[in-house]
């Protein structure tokens, strides 16, 4: 019988000492509400939000419950209205149009292209049904930012960057989330930094981000926040603007801060990996790698390829081989949604029209995670596994042709 690997594609790495003994002085404290603090004292999660505008380069930064709030947050921020349209990729996860839909907004789905990124040419075309892009870097895959500014500068939209995927990475050396007009990140457990649930809010506006400070739930003390505009901005939007709690508290702050501080290194720890996997898939018969590009500094937390026009039958035998040896693989080209897997055909509450292109990346989209809890060796043995696997039904295909 082959070789089956052993390890597990949902265990994260441990919370490290020192979060664990900075969330334990919270809980000892009792208070774990953003803004309960004694005279003079600065927070757990005002210092959160300082360091994290420090380390992107932003003006400011919110910390609020997660990132899918975060994207409602800004969308609500820049004043998009119930019946409005916002542009955003086709090729994402489900809390991005959902972010969209929860404000009674409507998504126009851009296409996407074999490297897995926004299709520019159909996002050129569709620029003038509305004027903010919710950019998805989905799965950390980031595109020509300048061309896209470019682009959407001209036919006045305005971006706001969902960068759940691509924190610590970046585009000719600007960090991912410092092109458009706000950038969202995630820190749930599956995300580059693990609170369990939490997200991060940042822009250079003073005016958006005093919008956003007051719908997270601020109410009157906005200036306890970390990173916030000066008062004076807050006089002009703080008794227009609703309250939509949605807060981050002391103890998940506690728990990211000694996470952000040593990011770059897990970082490097997953491109190492990524790399290796990738370099091994490279040349399997059938299968399709997804290039980066020169300017792109990734986060290789996971990895894609493309079974690009495979039957669903001889995709799914594929997954299915792999998995008997232990690989889980996910595909995003199913019929049915299965766990977070889903297509914009999926998602019934947004009118969309069938997009051919795109269908074809779609229906071949694969998908793997890559915790830091394997090691490289682990990663090299997975990539011969799928390639073995893979390669063995794309042959039988060769042999019925």
């Amino acid at each position: 019988m082959s070789d089956v690997f052993t390890g597990n594609f949902t265990q994260q790495e441990p919370i490290s000492e020192e979060a664990i003994e900075a969330a334990v002085a919270v809980l000892r404290s009792g208070r774990l509400h953003r803004y309960n603090l004694t005279e003079g004292e600065v927070g757990e999660t005002s210092l959160l939000e300082r360091e994290f505008a420090a380390y992107v380069g932003a003006k400011y930064c919110l910390a609020v419950a997660s990132g899918g709030y975060a994207m409602g947050c800004a969308l609500r921020a820049m004043g998009v209205e119930p019946g409005d349209k916002v542009l955003t990729n086709a090729f994402t996860l489900a809390p991005v149009p959902g972010a969209i839909a929860s404000v009674g907004a409507v998504p126009v789905f851009v296409g996407v292209t074999e490297d897995l990124v926004i299709d520019l040419e159909d996002l050129k075309a569709k620029a003038d049904q509305a004027d903010v892009l919710m950019l998805s870097h989905m799965r950390g895959h980031i595109c020509d930012m300048e061309a896209l500014m470019a682009l959407c500068d001209a036919a006045g939209v305005r971006v706001i960057e969902d960068c759940a995927h691509t924190m610590g990475g970046a585009w000719k050396n600007t960090a991912s989330g410092r092109w458009g007009r706000m950038a969202c990140y995630s820190t749930q457990t599956y995300k580059h930094m693990n609170s369990g649930e939490g997200g991060l809010l940042i822009s250079d506006d003073p005016e958006l981000m005093a919008r956003a400070t007051m719908l997270s739930g601020s109410y009157m003390l906005y200036g306890r926040n970390g990173a916030v505009p000066e008062a004076e901005v807050f006089e002009a939007v703080k008794y227009d603007t609703p309250n939509v709690s949605g807060r981050m508290d002391h103890l998940r702050a506690a728990i990211l801060r000694p996470q952000l501080r040593n990011l770059d290194h897990q970082v490097a720890a997953w491109n190492v990996r990524h790399d290796v996997i990738l370099e091994e898939l490279r040349g399997t018969p059938g299968l399709t790698v997804a290039e980066r590009a020169e300017h792109e500094h990734y986060v290789g937390s996971s990895i894609q390829f493309l079974l690009l026009d495979w039957t669903e039958h001889d995709i799914r035998e594929a997954l299915a081989r792999c998995a008997a040896r232990g690989v889980e693989l996910k595909w995003f080209g199913g019929a049915e949604p299965v766990a977070f897997t889903s297509r914009y055909d999926s998602w019934r509450y947004a009118p969309s029209a069938p997009m051919p292109k795109t269908d074809r990346i779609l229906k071949g989209i694969v998908d793997m995670r890559i915790p830091l809890t394997f090691s490289v060796e682990d990663c090299a043995f997975i990539a011969r596994i799928i390639r073995a696997e893979v390669g063995a039904v794309f042959q039988g295909q060769q042999g019925t042709v």
